[in-house]
């Protein structure tokens, strides 16, 4: 370990200490500014509702015209959940599978994503600030990523909307129970 001389010492902690007091003395418009954790997982959704179409159990269906989704049980039964889907131009239809989970995220937005948005960054870290939140299922065709996922937010109240370029938004607090449930290869209808 490097010792400093004690006349160093005593300004860099004098530094620190006037910086943190800087920061509490800083106006209000400065802390405003600064983008707030998210302290919940948000709302909760799912409930079981009756199902009676021909899917097995285990199969994910999503439907885009009423913004849910849904994951058939045995017994005549489904999970609902609420989802954000595309929005006007980016509403898509089909039949994928679970390619790959991950928890926590990173996220690298797709080229015609940051073609259309160019101030979008090419990496986001995992965390509170990356836009799939606290879990992603990825969803595949054939062997090939289709780049559309189900997956979190760190803004809930965004959920019931057109709000995405083609993924299916669910609140954290719903993407990680269902995140625990479904497993690679799982069917995944979109309508």
């Amino acid at each position: 370990m490097t010792h400093l001389p004690p006349n160093r010492l005593k300004l860099t902690r004098r530094t620190i200490l006037l910086g943190i007091g800087g920061f509490f003395a800083a106006p209000a418009l400065a802390a405003s500014d600064i983008k707030k954790v998210p302290r919940s997982h948000g709302q909760k959704t799912m409930k079981i509702v009756a199902y009676s179409g021909p899917e097995e159990p285990g199969t994910i269906i999503i439907s885009n015209s009423d913004r849910t989704l849904h994951r058939v049980l045995e017994g005549g039964k489904a999970e609902l959940y609420s989802v954000s889907v595309g929005r006007d131009g980016f509403v898509w239809t089909g039949t994928t599978y679970v390619g790959r989970k991950a928890e926590w995220p990173a996220w690298r937005p797709p080229n015609e994503m940051r073609k259309r948005d160019p101030s979008l960054p090419g990496y986001v870290p995992p965390g509170p600030y990356n836009p799939l939140g606290a879990r992603a299922i990825y969803l595949y065709s054939g062997q090939r990523d289709t780049l559309y996922r189900i997956h979190g937010t760190n803004s809930a109240d965004t959920i019931g909307g057109y709000e995405t370029s083609g993924c299916f938004r669910l609140t954290n607090a719903d993407v990680m129970d269902l995140f625990k449930k479904v497993r690679n290869g799982t069917k995944v209808i979109v309508h």
